[in-house]
């Protein structure tokens, strides 16, 4: 019913897709209460919530936390939620274009966010205009726009404490045909003394890799207090450089990826270990211990069950994310993604086992998102799913992920879209893009789906 005037609006819809992605939007935390998430996160937010002006819909800004675009009449509300945030983005990584400055190439429009989440949204936002545009709705549609979600989702938590809560909806942050169950997210930190002999530790680095990236860096820096000499060579993914006054640094180069798919990646943390075990001495077992324990195992670690923990929606994922050193103590971060059915207090009990072997060690749990769980036969699941059916002429079932989308925030939520069955997981990869022509499918098969749920 809406295809024509998407067709007919695709090459603004790319155009407002590109000026959204050369924004930076990294979302950092300010002290200034106008710009809680930075500068160009206020910025991603602004050109969105002009934009929607443009087109002819209501818009709020709330606070700078977050803002939304809607259009409709009525007392029940349709949601779309997704974010205008990134995960950050460097050209030395590899990319090859600049991250925020986006190009078509191959009939595939390249840049940070293009995927994640910018091009889902702008997607979203034209196919509301589609409805618009051509036929009355009875309910209200509200397209809920985050800067945060990346990070500590305190946009969407502050949106809970200010404005009117959507009845049913979507968020356009995973993958077709529909998404009804999402693992539960928990990060661990431990902390523990850490030394190793004949050298004074400088600083471990990971270069701010975010909690829910495999990290693709780690290195570190440390000085030596003996005159005793060490044979340290280079390999493909370890360089060590020799700096001043008996200083040494050892960089680990491994691949980023999504945490919710840590085989993906291969993990500079771990890789900067294993080198640190095979090459020194230390000042206890720790790290020998939980390399034994499994701890840097990415699937279902050993020390936490006997058998693999799993259920429908997978198996219990592990990534050891961030790496640092402070006050004599190494630091580690890990990001879990735990099967629906697995009690996340369950898992934080099982770490917390660790003091029998480190009787110091610190265990502490962030982050916690419980689990999504919507059944497939709901009317919610098998709307959007026969809609991306029909659209595209396939007979598939509704899937369950590692990840954590915003369709969390609200009750009779899930997500839906945009990266589709068989294709690559771009997500916080280099060289991030998404498909022209999947992108305007996609909005097709929005217009469709907000149409059902509000009509």
């Amino acid at each position: 019913m809406f295809d024509e005037l998407i067709e007919k609006n695709k090459f603004n819809l790319l155009e407002s897709v590109s000026e959204l992605i050369k924004i930076p939007s990294v979302s950092s935390q300010t002290n200034d209460p106008k710009l809680p998430f930075g500068k160009p996160c206020a910025d991603a937010l602004d050109y969105m919530l002009n934009l929607g002006n443009q087109m002819g819909f209501r818009t709020k800004n709330i606070d700078g936390y977050c803002g939304y675009i809607e259009f409709g009449e009525g007392e029940e509300l349709v949601g779309i939620i997704g974010h205008l945030d990134v995960v950050p983005a460097l050209e030395e990584d590899g990319w090859t274009s600049p991250p925020f400055f986006p190009v078509i190439r191959d009939g595939k429009l390249f840049g940070r966010g293009s995927i994640d989440d910018k091009g889902p949204v702008i997607a979203s936002l034209y196919a509301m205009k589609a409805i618009k545009d051509s036929i009355s709705i009875k309910k209200r549609v509200r397209l809920i726009l985050g800067l945060n979600e990346e990070k500590d989702w305190n946009c969407i938590n502050y949106y809970k404490t200010k404005e009117e809560f959507p009845i049913i909806g979507f968020s356009p942050d995973a993958n077709f045909p529909a998404i009804y169950a999402e693992k539960g997210i928990m990060s661990i930190i431990l902390k523990n003394n850490f030394g190793i002999k004949n050298f004074s530790i400088i600083n471990f680095d990971c270069k701010n890799n975010a909690i829910n990236v495999v990290p693709k860096y780690a290195s570190i820096t440390m000085q030596a207090t003996s005159n005793s000499l060490l044979t340290l060579k280079s390999t493909s993914e370890i360089t060590i450089s020799n700096l001043e006054n008996s200083t040494i640094k050892i960089e680990a180069f491994g691949t980023a990826a999504h945490a919710a798919h840590p085989e993906l990646g291969k993990n500079a943390i771990k890789l900067l270990i294993e080198y640190l075990l095979n090459n020194f001495e230390f000042t206890s077992n720790y790290l020998k211990t939980l390399f034994e324990i499994g701890l840097f195992d990415i699937q279902s670690p050993k020390f936490l069950s006997e058998n693999k923990l799993e259920d429908e929606s997978g198996i219990l994922t592990s990534n050891v994310a961030v790496i640092e050193y402070e006050n004599n103590k190494l630091v580690l971060k890990i990001n879990l993604r735990v099967p629906v059915t697995i009690s996340l207090n369950e898992i934080f009990i099982k770490y917390e086992t660790l003091k029998r072997y480190f009787p110091s060690i610190q265990v502490e749990k962030t982050g916690i998102q419980e689990p999504l769980y919507i059944e497939k036969d709901s009317y919610l699941v098998k709307t959007l799913v026969d809609i991306f059916n029909k659209k595209t002429n396939q007979n598939l079932d509704a899937i369950a992920i590692g990840g954590g989308t915003y369709a969390r925030a609200f009750k009779n939520f899930i997500s839906y879209g945009l990266t589709f069955p068989g294709d690559k997981d771009m997500c916080h990869q280099v060289d991030e893009f998404i498909e022209v022509d999947k992108l305007i499918l996609a909005s097709k098969i929005y217009a469709e789906a907000i149409y059902e749920l509000a009509k």
